[in-house]
C-alpha cells in the first residue's frame, strides 16, 4: 500500500467510528415502571357569578341651594398674557387666589354638611 492509502483508510475508519458513536447516543426510552405520564391540563377557573346591580332612587342632594356658582376668576391665561407688566399679572393672580380661597371655604362647609 502506498502512504496516501493508509491515510485514506485511517480517515475512513475514523469516520465510521464517529458515525457508530452517533448512533449509540440516541436517547433510550425509560423503563415502563419509570415512565412519567404527561401532566393533565388544569381545569379553567369558573367564571365569576354576575354582579347584581340595584338601582335606587336618586339620593337627595346635600348641596345647599344657597351655594353660589363658581366665580369668574380674573387670572385666566388670556388675561395674564394681555397684562401690561409683571405688577399687573401679580394683581390678577392675587385677586384670583382670594376668590379661590373663599370658594374653597364655602365648599368645605358643604362637604362637612354632607358627611
Amino acid at each position: 500500500m502506498r502512504p496516501g492509502a493508509w491515510r485514506s483508510a485511517a480517515t475512513l475508519a475514523a469516520c465510521a467510528l464517529g458515525l457508530g458513536a452517533c448512533q449509540s447516543l440516541q436517547p433510550k426510552s425509560a423503563p415502563p415502571h419509570l415512565a412519567v405520564p404527561p401532566l393533565a391540563k388544569a381545569p379553567a377557573p369558573a367564571a365569576p357569578p354576575p354582579q347584581v346591580v340595584t338601582v335606587t332612587a336618586a339620593a337627595k342632594s346635600c348641596v345647599s341651594k344657597a351655594l353660589p356658582r363658581a366665580p369668574k376668576y380674573p387670572d385666566t391665561d388670556a388675561a395674564l398674557r394681555d397684562a401690561g407688566g409683571a405688577a399687573d399679572r401679580y394683581q390678577l393672580m392675587a385677586a384670583g387666589r382670594l376668590l379661590r380661597e373663599k370658594r374653597l371655604a364655602d365648599l368645605e362647609k358643604v362637604v362637612d354638611g354632607c358627611r
